[in-house]
């Protein structure tokens, strides 16, 4: 008679879910433990981090995330059982509140970070009560999604002494005055970064505070803070003295006069500008009659912003002469006319490229490029760039010594192309996108077949080349990592 194994506990097949009996074994068995992450297990209880708690003293870093039956008493009895914890990870924990909070910070004094995302109960108490407790040692800090107020930003500011890293996410209950105080406070001195998402508390007046009152902060990053303005990032950056990296997303209200105006403001060790889907970012009718120039600026992101064209791309090339790395993915507006300016411009040496998504870039763009920067540039992206053809690969493989990186998905090159790329001298290409070249073929499988030093290839929707030349390929290829 056949064995029946559908159901048998040897079946690797067979789901199995951690329970407390689970955490106990790994309790028993690795009593030197130093970091344990629980993710989306629903049968675990206090009972079995309670056993955690006893048997793994050691433990450091602590991640629950999607544990429902886990509440105040299992956090205490990890706040006692492991007193060298130094980071907490909580992620939607329905079940932890304000005491195990309390407990942690009374307990682990040495605990240097703590993030607490999506849990419902705690509050202002837990916070204020953990953040007071570890003052001396709590470093990095990341809320989102609490039920939190004024208050607890207020604890922050004053007692987050140790603090350098803070991140804040959809805290609908903090208002202006909740980031006003806690600047004011003036306890963030060590502060050094600082990221804020989604908080209707951020302020022209919230930001100006923040850079007059944390003197040490070198990058921030907001996401979807519609009250911040021109006026405000102007005087941010009046005030901002150290500051290198500057990140705005989603922040509509700004617009290329406030950029210009953060430029002019900057500080000379400000590196790096970042503007994600600020739909603000558009063309102005008429440049400023005294244009600032950032010499120190070497890495500029303009993403997603549809009204961002020619005309102000070319502005930020005279603005920015000493760039290093470049994205403008998604700027379908951007034709040759902007990019110029912008390349014959550059003071300096470009290393990497992104022109994703940049549909109205043709070859003359590209060719004029690689001709300028070919000896530095490492990184070139041209996904989506339909207008890019043969011609653009011929130049490259006369011109590019340095590249590693070129990522061609879904351009109008050709196994000419591709040829041209393979026959290059002092080519150092590492990885190559494909991905869906239709005019590639499988005449082109013998050129990649030469290409030694690929160590990343990606044929996807080649559709020209076939499932058997693949397998040729990958043979020939065998250290390379064909996706097909």
């Amino acid at each position: 008679m056949e064995e029946d194994t559908d159901d048998s506990p040897e079946d690797p097949c067979v789901e199995r879910v951690l329970e407390d009996q689970g955490l106990l074994a790994v309790a028993r068995g690795s009593p030197n433990l130093c970091s344990l992450a629980l993710w989306d297990v629903p049968l675990v209880t206090d009972a079995g981090l309670a056993e955690i708690a006893a048997g793994c003293p050691s433990l450091e870093r602590l991640d629950i995330t999607s544990c429902p039956l886990i509440t105040d008493k299992g956090l205490a009895a990890i706040a006692q059982g492991c007193p060298n914890l130094v980071s907490l990870t909580m992620e939607a924990c329905s079940g932890v509140g304000n005491e195990g909070l309390r407990a942690i910070g009374r307990c682990c004094l040495k605990l240097q970070a703590v993030s607490i995302k999506n849990c419902v109960h705690v509050g202002d108490q837990g916070i204020s009560s953990l953040v007071c407790s570890a003052s001396a040692s709590l470093a990095k800090i990341r809320l989102q999604g609490l039920n939190i107020t004024d208050a607890s930003l207020a604890v922050i500011g004053y007692y987050g002494k140790a603090v350098t890293d803070l991140t804040l996410a959809r805290l609908a209950a903090v208002g202006e005055r909740g980031f006003w105080v806690m600047a004011n406070a003036a306890g963030l001195q060590k502060l050094r970064c600082m990221s804020v998402t989604s908080c209707l508390g951020v302020t022209d007046l919230a930001i100006t505070c923040i850079a007059k009152f944390c003197p040490g902060l070198k990058q921030l990053c907001l996401r979807k803070c519609g009250h911040v303005s021109d006026a405000g990032l102007k005087a941010f950056t009046e005030s901002a003295k150290v500051m290198e990296n500057l990140q705005l997303e989603e922040c509509n209200r700004v617009t290329l006069v406030g950029v210009l105006a953060c430029l002019i403001n900057c500080s000379q060790k400000f590196r790096a500008l970042s503007l994600v889907k600020c739909t603000g970012v558009k063309d102005v009718c008429s440049a400023p009659a005294q244009l600032p120039v950032c010499k120190s600026l070497r890495f500029l992101t303009i993403k997603d912003c549809p009204g961002f064209t020619d005309a102000s791309l070319a502005v930020v090339g005279m603005i920015c002469p000493q760039l290093e790395q470049v994205d403008l993915s998604g700027l379908g507006e951007v034709t040759d006319n902007g990019l110029l300016p912008l390349i014959k411009s550059s003071e300096g040496s470009l290393v990497k490229v992104d022109l994703s998504g940049c549909k109205n870039i043709t070859d003359v763009a590209v060719s004029s490029l690689v001709k300028a920067h070919g000896k530095s540039v490492k990184q070139v992206s041209l996904e989506g760039c339909s207008k890019i053809t043969d011609a653009s690969l011929f130049c490259i493989s006369e011109n590019c010594t340095e590249l590693a990186e070129l990522d061609l998905s879904n351009c109008m090159v050709s196994d000419s192309g591709v040829a041209s790329l393979a026959s290059a001298k002092h080519f150092k290409l590492r990885v190559l996108s494909l991905f869906g070249c239709c005019k590639v073929t499988q005449v082109s499988v013998q050129f990649l077949g030469s290409m030694g030093k690929l160590e990343g290839l990606n044929l996807q929707y080649c559709n020209m080349i076939g499932n058997h030349n693949i397998a040729s390929l990958e043979k020939q290829l065998w250290w390379c990592d064909i996706l097909a």
